[in-house]
């Protein structure tokens, strides 16, 4: 077994290797810190950016909301399970060191941590597997922390590289388990890594779980010890799970009530695809990122041919890799590897498990010994061949034959070299480590060049961001109304970003109640709809008392054609308060139209919805899609209809990407594509004293505009219903971390109404709250007074009860342990234990049956 100072030198070679190639890969790319860029996810942005906001303002005592939660986003939301998807990593709390404004710096340290980390630990499982030379240990860590999975697909998704981070864990907890070392430490690790993220956590638990299975066959252990060490492990596992129950139920319970995002079946990757994302400089975003690096694979292929390896174990690891290459391809066993349920994005999240099992591969091949030529020149001919079939792909690229080549000469000459004396051993070390460096470098600037060409590109936090946030702390009135940080967002979590309380929220666990209601209100979304867009309207932001909204030029960086150039303003508005009263009788559910849907939650009519007529540019009639849409193209049309001179015109067209005006007004972008993007009801000017409105349209993709598109705004009502709900609302509102406390004038009658979303865990003086067209609501108390609601994430109670049976599971054990291990000293020494007499002198020694 090696000594410390090994340990320690594999695990440091392989933490720098990590952190200088993924540094000097993004310097190239220009990604922030050492660029203009970030890294961004599609039209999601830099996503996780606002939520490590939101951590820092919880550290700081500056937050909307709690644990429990979040009044920032998407008008009041749960936030225990978003913390436990996305922040209960341990590296998550360096952030707080950080100042706020550097928060995206922040996150880049993190993500640079947790795969410096994860190197390190595979460097130490190595040599803890079999001993061997540090340093190619710690080259071999380095190569799977710089995986293509890694640097292509996690880096942009922070809380992904926890499950990086867990897999060496886990299989160094595997390990203990097998040879009934540190009882204690294994469940407390398994705990830790299951809170941080059970998503990819449940990947590199099956993956430790082949790793011990065929560490079991290999190793040749009598029957019962490979029981026991089977007990242990599903035991460790078991109470580490149990341990991590407070956060793990409320997070799978958050998944059951989010919006279901796309539903997209699982079609397996064309092969010569998938060889081809074993080379550098390919990129694709639903194919397996399985680059490790030529010098790794040269070893993991060599091992095969590898005769000093024993044939059970050189088979068995050979069979095990072969195998799970085949699981990602297989749906059945690609839906075990998701938990049964096919992800939105990528569908191949499990590939680091894979590049995981490649690295232990390589390593068992050059643990045994430098591979002899044989070994070398068929790992070399695997490859070659495995080259060959990925010519097939489209994905390979100008740079990935030279760079490959230049991998497998540099590799092959340092495992020829490697073994022919102490100075030639040192140019081997330097040619395998360069050579992985610069490929994982040049992988690493090459997959960020093809994010920033292929997907959306965002600038870090900058001088948008500081007067946004500095306008919105201006503007700042909670609890007695909302300030919106408006739609011309730079995230889709501008809130936790900037500040506020909008409508905008993205998340994993958007609940489907919000989504729905926002689209029954004429709201826009994108990623399938669990991106919830803040809606700029008056009628619900009277609905959501948000007395003040934040518009301003929209971000450079969103890819906007319209010019503009607005300065950053502040829009104040009368609203009700967050609490009001609505009469007897249960409302009219939500129909087809978002006008008479805002109506319905206003409780007042102020839309006029004339018929509309649409035309194409030559003046013919559009056909219909369906009983309530046109179907338009790309081109030009106009829109009529007749409103009441004076009033404001709004046009609800949630499936088209293109422009429109009303007149000679200003031009109004629309970036609707259903189901993947939504687009919302937007303002689009005053209508004529004639009463006339005529709008032109201008898609520029095939798509439908509704019938009733147009809806015709009268202030006048609005500022009626307004004063009525304020008349008859909470005289006073406190919000706190997990609820809401009103009071009401005497004598109220009706339904109280919460201006949030009634998303599951709401209950109101004692009882689950009732649900008002999406709202949280409860009957006015018969004695007037006051109202309490509480809110508490479905799963709390049940995950704090199984943490607590899985912690005096883990004492128990540990007394027993300390008891059983007092009684073997005892007995060795010859003194007394626990429950041994003394012995009088020259007595015999007892003996044990």
């Amino acid at each position: 077994m090696p000594t410390f100072r090994p340990r320690l030198r594999a695990g440091s070679l392989a933490a720098l290797l990590t952190v200088a190639a993924v540094c000097a890969g993004d310097a190239v790319a220009r990604v922030f810190p050492f660029g203009p860029h970030t890294r961004s996810v599609n039209d999601l942005g830099n996503q996780f950016v606002p939520f490590h906001a939101r951590l820092w303002d919880l550290l700081h005592g500056n937050a909307d909301g709690g644990l429990l939660l979040n009044w920032s986003s998407g008008y009041g939301t749960s936030f225990l399970p978003d913390l436990g998807t996305y922040l209960t990593s341990p590296f998550a709390l360096l952030v707080g060191v950080f100042p706020r404004d550097r928060i995206d710096l922040a996150v880049y340290v993190v993500t640079v941590l947790k795969m410096a980390s994860a190197a390190a630990l595979m460097a130490l499982f190595l040599l803890t597997l079999r001993g061997g030379r540090w340093w190619v240990a710690g080259a071999l860590g380095g190569s799977y922390a710089l995986c293509g999975w890694s640097v292509a697909e996690a880096s942009y998704n922070p809380m992904w590289l926890d499950g990086l981070v867990a897999l060496p864990l886990l299989c160094l907890v595997a390990e203990w388990a097998r040879t009934g070392r540190h009882r204690l430490a294994g469940p407390l690790l398994v705990a830790v890594v299951w809170a941080a993220n059970f998503y990819t956590a449940y990947m590199a638990t099956l993956g430790a779980a082949l790793v011990l299975a065929v560490r079991l066959f290999t190793e040749r252990d009598d029957r019962r010890a490979v029981v026991r060490g089977l007990v242990r492990a599903v035991c460790t596992v078991g109470i580490g799970v149990g341990l991590s129950a407070p956060v793990l139920l409320p997070v799978y319970l958050g998944t059951k009530h989010a919006y279901p995002g796309w539903d997209r079946p699982f079609a397996p990757a064309a092969w010569p695809d998938v060889l081809a994302r074993l080379l550098p400089a390919t990129y694709s975003f639903f194919t397996p990122a399985l680059f490790l690096g030529t010098g790794t694979l040269l070893l993991a292929v060599a091992l095969a041919f590898q005769r000093s390896v024993p044939g059970r174990e050189r088979w068995a690891w050979a069979g095990l890799v072969a195998g799970v290459a085949l699981s990602m391809q297989w749906e059945p066993t690609h839906l075990l590897w998701h938990a049964f349920a096919t992800p939105n994005g990528s569908p191949y999240r499990q590939t680091f498990v894979l590049a995981g099992l490649v690295v232990i591969a390589a390593w068992v091949s050059v643990s045994y010994g430098w591979p002899e030529r044989r070994a070398l020149l068929g790992g070399a001919a695997v490859l070659v061949l495995l080259a060959a079939g990925a010519g097939f792909s489209d994905l390979v690229t100008g740079w990935t034959y030279p760079l490959f080549a230049v991998g497998l000469v540099a590799a092959a000459c340092a495992l020829v070299l490697a073994g022919r004396g102490r100075r030639l051993a040192a140019l081997a070390a330097v040619l395998l480590i360069g050579a992985q460096a610069g490929q994982a470098a040049a992988a690493t600037a090459y997959f960020d060049r093809q994010r920033l060409n292929r997907l959306d590109d965002y600038a870090p936090w900058g001088e948008r961001q500081r007067t946004w946030a500095a306008v919105v702390a201006g503007a700042e009135g909670w609890p007695g109304y909302r300030t919106d940080p408006g739609r011309e967002q730079t995230t889709t979590n501008d809130p936790l970003l900037v500040g506020g309380q909008g409508g905008a929220y993205y998340s994993s666990h958007t609940p489907a109640v919000l989504t729905r209601t926002m689209r029954a209100l004429g709201g826009g979304w994108t990623s399938n709809g669990r991106a919830v867009q803040s809606l700029d309207n008056p009628v619900t932001d009277a609905v959501f008392s948000v007395g003040a909204r934040v518009r301003g030029p929209r971000d450079p960086h969103q890819g906007s054609n319209v010019p503009d150039d607005r300065p950053v303003t502040v829009s104040r508005t009368e609203v009700p308060p967050l609490v009001t009263v609505r009469g007897p009788g249960g409302p009219v559910p939500y129909g087809r139209s978002p006008f008479r849907n805002q109506e319905r939650l206003l409780g007042s009519r102020v839309y006029t919805v004339p018929t509309t007529v649409l035309r194409a540019a030559d003046g013919g009639a559009v056909a219909d899609k369906g009983a309530y849409d046109y179907r338009v193209g790309r081109g030009t049309y106009t829109l009529t209809a007749a409103c009441p001179a004076g009033s404001e015109a709004y046009l609800w067209s949630p499936d088209m990407f293109g422009r429109a005006r009303l007149g000679d007004g200003p031009e109004v972008e629309f970036k609707g594509q259903l189901p993947a993007r939504r687009a919302a009801m937007q303002h689009l000017g005053t209508v004529g004293g004639g009463g006339s409105v005529r709008v032109t349209l201008t898609p520029v993709r095939a798509g439908t505009v509704p019938h009733g598109a147009v809806g015709c705004l009268d202030r006048a009502r609005l500022a009626s219903a307004v004063t009525a709900l304020k008349r008859t609302g909470a005289t006073a509102v406190h919000v706190t971390g997990h609820g809401v406390r009103a009071e009401l004038p005497p004598g109220t009658t009706g339904t109280v109404v919460i201006a949030a979303p009634r998303i599951a865990g709401w209950s109101c003086q004692g009882r689950p709250a009732d649900s008002y067209l999406g709202l949280v609501a409860t009957p006015a108390p018969a004695q007037g007074g006051a109202v309490d609601c509480t809110f508490r994430p479905p799963g709390l109670r049940a995950g704090a009860v199984a943490g607590a049976g899985a912690l005096a599971v883990l004492v128990l054990g540990g007394a027993a342990l300390a008891y059983r291990r007092r009684r073997s000293e005892a007995g060795r020494s010859g003194r007394p234990g626990p429950d041994r007499a003394p012995q009088p002198a020259g007595a015999p020694e007892p003996v044990e049956v």
